[in-house]
Formats: structure tokens, sequence, C-alpha cells
């Protein structure tokens, strides 16, 4: 489907969708995403839903008192508001404004969310009674910092040239070029880039997912989507958020992914559909407990959506649950362009396919001279928009780094830094991400496929594979692990795992140091942050209970099984 009108912002698009879908649920939060904030007088939660009416008057008058405090188009102002209620109040409030948004996370460090206000110029930050203490420890007491539920806001900081900041509140006719959000990546080298998105790039994910069909056609006023993941992130607040609004479906947002209360969730709240990352199916096949598998039989889901679903687990899952993993590729610099997904057959269930791309996407996989590699081969994925505006719906840049934007378009073509090969049919299959693939020898090894084999082992609980430098080879495979309860952490436990891989991958892919972790660091979904683990790979006998195994890493050590 389509939307039947066409809108120039979020804001307008909700304005549209409460029209037409007044009385249908907007929100849903399960009791389980709220009981850490919103206890009852009786100590209990209930679970809460939103109308579009509803919601649509939260957001008025809360417009209506930034409008009253002066703030106007070109502000930005930063959001601290976990996945409640009130950051969908807010960032619609805002957006009827002009006014871009800074969405953060909580469990940022105060130097991470102070970086973000001040290379971004926010002028205030809104927070919850959770995270005002953050802001006021990154921020200090003299910014102007207001919790989520405040009437009386500080008035906005004058500017030169600007309109008058007092009196009724003049309409404003809002462009898709206008300034949305500002969303922060996670900084892999150096400080993290500001990635600037108007209001076309909201719109267009919105109405790329709601038009994709085939196993994830969506239906007008009938869909109820289900997600764990963060409203900082592009995911929630502009694809599920969006899709949602403009098919006037109805959003279920919960706090993050909970396992044994997720069946319970999704059954209860009547979810049609599910948006995972890649750790959540492997996660919920591992649950044994009597409540979650009758709850899982009581699902409505049509199709889960999502990415790095690891390929043991698809047809599993597939099989166990009766609806299929959409795996599907984006990145937040493209989500308004290019987002690719899986939802026609044949989708190569469990070969980490994420399918073709669509009328007026293109896309090329080339080497590291910049060549068209052949079919079936690794290539660096490049993408942009066919015809003559090749950056149409993509991000606007990098906030205050003209350089860094150039250079990712070098050539005309977005460079994703992901690594892909092309199968017989067309279709694009994940590798890695190219910062992961380690240069040995000059063979390319894909950190995701040795993980992936390692995971096999009976005494793996989680790795991460990284590259350590050599001397002889330029680099070396390095695996951390954090070993299954019962196993050890020796050099017999080493040299197993060693095996193992030597037994079922090319012998330069093997693990060439091994060494054994408590924990593993990791972002807010849930993905390594490898980065943190450069101190390892940098000067690897130094990391404890590391073993040197180079020297059993030899062609000869393979089998033929």
């Amino acid at each position: 489907m389509t939307p039947s009108y066409d809108s120039n912002s979020p804001y307008d698009a909700f304005v549209h969708s409460a029209r037409r879908y007044a009385e249908a649920p907007f929100l849903h939060v399960p009791a389980s995403a709220r009981k850490h904030y919103a206890s009852e007088l009786n100590g209990t939660c209930a679970a809460l839903t939103l109308s579009y009416t509803d919601m649509l008057a939260a957001i008025e008058a809360q417009r209506e008192r930034y409008a009253a405090a002066g703030y106007r188009a070109g502000m930005r102002i930063a959001l601290l508001l976990e996945n409640r209620p009130d950051f969908f109040v807010h960032f619609f409030a805002l957006n009827a404004l002009g006014v871009s948004i800074v969405p953060m996370n909580s469990e940022s460090r105060a130097h991470e969310i102070a970086f973000a206000v001040q290379h971004s110029e926010a002028v205030m930050a809104v927070g919850v009674d959770t995270t005002l203490p953050l802001l006021r420890a990154a921020l200090g007491e003299d910014f102007a910092i207001v919790d989520a539920k405040q009437e009386d806001l500080p008035r906005a900081p004058a500017a030169a040239g600007a309109t008058s900041t007092t009196g009724a509140y003049v309409k404003r006719i809002a462009t898709r070029d206008d300034e949305c959000a500002i969303l922060y990546t996670s900084g892999t080298t150096g400080k993290p880039k500001g990635c600037i998105l108007d209001n076309r790039y909201f719109l267009s994910i919105g109405e790329l997912y709601i038009s994709e069909g085939g196993l994830c056609e969506v239906r007008p006023g009938m869909e109820r989507l289900i997600t764990p993941l963060p409203l900082f992130h592009m995911n929630a607040l502009a694809c599920s958020t969006m899709a949602m609004v403009l098919s006037g479906g109805c959003v279920i947002q919960l706090d993050r992914f909970h396992p044994r209360s997720w069946w319970q969730d999704v059954a209860d709240s009547g979810a049609t559909i599910v948006h995972y990352l890649g750790v959540m199916p492997a996660i919920l096949l591992g649950l044994t407990d009597p409540a979650s598998a009758a709850a899982a039989q009581r699902h409505s889901v049509r199709f889960g959506y999502g990415a790095n679903v690891d390929p043991r687990h698809q047809p599993m899952f597939e099989t166990r649950f009766g609806f299929p993993l959409i795996e599907g590729w984006a990145m937040t610099e493209t989500g308004g362009a290019i987002v690719i997904s899986s939802s026609r057959e044949p989708r190569h269930v469990g070969t980490r396919c994420f399918g073709k791309p669509r009328a007026g996407m293109a896309v090329r996989l080339v080497d590291q001279d910049d060549n068209d590699v052949a079919d079936g081969a690794p290539g660096h994925l490049l993408v942009r928009r066919t015809g003559d505006e090749p950056r149409r719906g993509f991000f606007r840049g990098y906030l205050k780094d003209e350089a860094t934007t150039e250079a990712a378009w070098q050539g005309g073509w977005f460079h994703t830094g992901d690594v892909v090969r092309r199968g017989e049919d067309g279709s694009l299959h994940f590798v890695d991400r190219q910062k992961n693939i380690i240069r040995r020898s000059g063979e390319n090894i894909a950190a995701l496929e040795v993980e992936a084999c390692l995971l096999d082992h009976d005494a793996v609980r989680q790795t991460a594979v990284i590259a350590a430098p050599d001397e002889l080879r330029d680099e070396e495979v390095m695996a951390c692990v954090i070993v299954a309860p019962g196993h050890a952490t020796d050099e017999a436990t080493a040299r197993a795992l060693q095996q193992w891989c030597l037994d079922r991958l090319s012998y330069f892919k093997a693990p060439g140091y091994i060494a054994f972790v408590d924990s593993l660091p990791t972002t807010s979904t849930n993905k390594v942050q490898k980065t943190q683990l450069a101190a390892f790979g940098a000067d690897p006998l130094n990391a404890p209970l590391c073993f040197d195994l180079r020297a059993f890493k030899k062609r000869t050590a393979a089998t033929t099984s």
C-alpha cells in the first residue's frame, strides 16, 4: 500500500492518520515495559493504549507549550526519554514547529551526552525522572534541562533576525527538506558522527516499508507492530513509527527486549509484526519454560522484520514459531532511499540473504580497486538512487563534517562499509562489515564466519573475532571467547576450539590466538563493540588468558570432514 495523501512532515502525516483512524490505537505499551516507571495506586502496573485521537491531543498540548515559549524552526532539542510515550509526544510536537530533535541513549556516559548536545548546538534537553540526573551531570545546572511532564518551559534563546518569540503561534508550513533529527552514529572511529535526517527521510522510509509487499504486506488500519528497539535509533524512530503512522497501524513499544515476557507480550498485545535483531531469535529458541512455550502458541504474528539472524537459527525459528523472518538491509545514512528486504521467495533461508534491490535502487559490489566483482565473489557494497538525484532520500550529510560526507559519496556512490556477495539469481547475501574483514597473507577473512563456526562448539557461549597484527602475515585471526558453564579456560580448550575451526573452515580462517574473557562490551542493541577490544588485538599476548596457537595453524592440520 501507499499513503492516499501527501505529507510534508511526520507531524502532518500523523494529523492525517488521526483524522482517518481517530479511535484506532496508535500506541500500546505492555505492562512489562511500564512497570519500572508507572506503578498504579495498588502497586501494580497495567498496559497502556493510546488512540490516534488521544495521542494527537497530547501532541497539540505540548506543541502549544513549546510555541508559547518561543521554540521555532532552526533550533534543536535533545531528548533523553527512554522508550516512553513521552518520546512520541515531544517528537511530533517539535516536528510541528520545525524543531529538530537529538535523541540520545540513556546508557551513555556524561561526556557522550555533553558531546552530542554541544556538537548539535541543542538549546534545551528534555528528560524523565531516571535520566534527568544524567543530563544535569553532563550539561550542568546552567543548561536548560526540563522534565518531559513540565508545563512551564524556559524561554527559547533569542537569535539574530529571528521572529518574535512572544504572541500567538502561527502555523508553519513544513517542507520535506526541513531538518527533522540528528542521529549520532556509534563512533567506531573517533567521535560519533551526527547524521542529518530531514522530513523526506522519515516519510520515505515509512513509504518504503508499507509498499514493500510480498511477505511484508502491510494492511491499512490493521497492523500491530511490536518492537523492543530503542527510539534513539533509526529503526524504531523512523522505520516502525512512520510505517504505522502512514498505514494507520499501532506501535507496540517495549522498553527493551525481555526474553521471558516476550511471547506473553507478543500474544497479549495482538502483535502482527515483530521487529528483531540477530541475537533475539537465538535467545528465544533457547527458552524452555512452559509459560513462554504456551504464549508462543497463541501469537498472531504474520512476519518478523530484522537483520543478522544466525543462519543456523533462521530455519529452526521459522519452523518452530510459524512465521518468516524477513532479513533486511539499511543504514542510518541510507534509510529513506535504500532499504533492501528478502520479502519474496526465494529467500534463501539460512544464507544471510537480504533480498534484491527494488526499482529505483542502484547497487554495485566492488573490490579494493573499485572494480566490479563477479557474482559469487564478495565485494564492498555501494548504493545510490537511480536517475538525476542519486542522494534523494539519503541522510543530508554528517553534521559539521562535509569532508567525511563527500568521502562517503566518493565517485557518486555511497560507500556502505559492508561486504556482500551476489547470488546467481541476483539476491544479495551479507558477508560482514568491511572493518571486520581480517586480511591475512592476502586472504580476506570474514570475522562473522569464524564466529558462527565457534558458536557451534559446546564450549562457546559467546565470541567476538578481531584482527591482531602479525609481522609476517599482516593480520592474524584472534577470537575472544566466553566459555559455557562447565568448560575450562585453558590451553586444551583453546586447542580444541582451534581444531574445531580447522576441521570446518579453510585453514587460514582458524584463530591463531584465542583469549578467554569474562564479558564482551556491547551496545544498547546487544551488538559487540569490537573497537573496545582493540587493545587485545593490538597486543594479544598481553590479554589475560590468551593462547598463541599460530604454530598449529597449518594447511596439513585441516581434515576432509
